[in-house]
């Protein structure tokens, strides 16, 4: 039987945990580990000389050098939609909060305890209309990023009867699907910004998003506009939003990622990162992210990884072996995988190939044992980045 060490960074829900079964060894002290699970720490695959997997409990993995996780055959898996509903419930309320003045009202509020308990209401009826806000409904709501988040919000904000247009520049099809209808896809971020109230951020940091919301972007959004980022902080230029807030080309900002300039702003409304920090969210990507890379570890199968391929294979019950390759994509792996294992007169009972257009990833199942020769030829292949047997006849529970 095969068994596992996994090396715990963060405070990880213990629902999640749980789920591992006794095949597994998790410790936060573990040295020498097969898996990772972390939030939101900053790993360095290179410390980890038998890292096979991480898995984030989260959906963003820029504190994981993914590159080099591709370079090293490791699978970096995530936890998309699993902290949607934490997010979402906050964006609303905070925008509820700028747009009907609640903080200022919440501190006049706090000076009445000090006021003659007789004078209280006459206070608050001569001095409420100084708090009065505005209705979301009716406004114009942008959605940058059609994920699993963005596309509740969107929906969202069409149930609190706004106006939804939504932007992705490369939507998944499963998300677009559970769009409303009455969600305007627009085919260009000037078509969404342009005419919106509320332009929210909902994107993964990538090389391309990085700095996206800069002075350029800022100019093609209304004038009066409420900018909102409960995505990554990097998104967004700092120093032009802060310019903007102070020409009054923006109403506000809303964000996730307090900086002192920002919370001097009187303009901004900033949360300690609190996007995903619910008890529900984080046994969400806890749970998730325990058994996508428990999936991985004892099958090979890939589920929801941001650098490999996903593609899944059920063994079948004569399956003794299974071998994963993970090459470069490069044309006639099949075939050269295939040929080495015909060489070596042992039969393929199932062989799935799947790629990104960057990775290959092949799941061999044999039902014999696999001689070791066949795995040393195959690693020879300069595309070749990395092998595995997973031997299921002394896996069995």
């Amino acid at each position: 039987m095969q068994s596992y060490k996994i090396k715990k960074i963060n405070n990880i829900a213990k629902e999640g945990l749980k789920l591992f079964s006794n095949r597994f060894t998790v410790s936060a002290d573990e040295k020498d580990p097969d898996g990772i699970i972390l939030r939101s720490s900053t790993l360095n695959v290179d410390d980890y000389k038998s890292l096979l997997a991480v898995a984030r409990a989260g959906a963003g993995t820029n504190n994981i050098n993914v590159a080099r996780a591709t370079e090293c055959g490791i699978c970096v898996l995530n936890t998309p939609g699993a902290n949607a509903n934490a997010v979402v419930d906050l964006v609303f309320p905070m925008l509820g909060v700028w747009k009907r003045n609640i903080y200022k009202g919440i501190e006049f509020c706090k000076d009445l305890a000090a006021m003659d308990p007789a004078k209280v209401s006459a206070e608050v009826e001569a001095r409420k209309a100084a708090f009065k806000g505005e209705e979301i409904a009716g406004k114009t709501l942008a959605v940058v990023g059609l994920g699993q988040i963005g596309v509740r919000l969107a929906n969202g904000g069409i149930y609190r009867l706004m106006k939804v247009n939504g932007f992705d520049p490369a939507p998944a099809l499963s998300n677009i699907h559970q769009l409303s209808p009455e969600v305007r896809v627009c085919r260009s971020l000037d078509d969404a910004v342009g005419d919106a109230d509320v332009v929210s951020l909902h994107l993964p940091l990538i090389e391309r998003t990085r700095g996206l919301v800069n002075e350029e972007f800022i100019a093609r959004m209304k004038k009066g506009a409420v900018l909102v980022n409960y995505s990554r902080e990097p998104i967004v230029d700092e120093a032009a939003v802060i310019k903007a807030l102070d020409e009054g080309y923006l109403e506000a900002y809303l964000c996730d990622f307090p900086t002192p300039a920002l919370v001097r702003h009187e303009k901004v409304l900033a949360t300690p990162h609190l996007g995903a920090s619910t008890s529900e969210s984080e046994e969400n990507c806890s749970t998730m992210a325990v058994k996508e890379i428990s999936n991985y570890l004892k099958y090979g199968n890939v589920v929801h990884s941001v650098n490999f391929p996903n593609i899944e294979s059920t063994p079948s019950d004569k399956t003794v072996c299974r071998l994963i390759v993970i090459n470069r994509d490069v044309p006639g792996m099949i075939a050269f995988v295939s040929n080495i294992f015909g060489d070596n007169n042992v039969n393929i009972a199932s062989y799935l190939n799947q790629s990104n257009g960057t990775v290959g990833y092949n799941i061999i199942d044999v039902e014999t044992d696999i001689p070791e020769v066949i795995v040393q030829k195959i690693k020879e292949n300069k595309d070749v980045i990395r092998t595995r047997v997973i031997r299921f006849a002394r896996d069995k529970k």
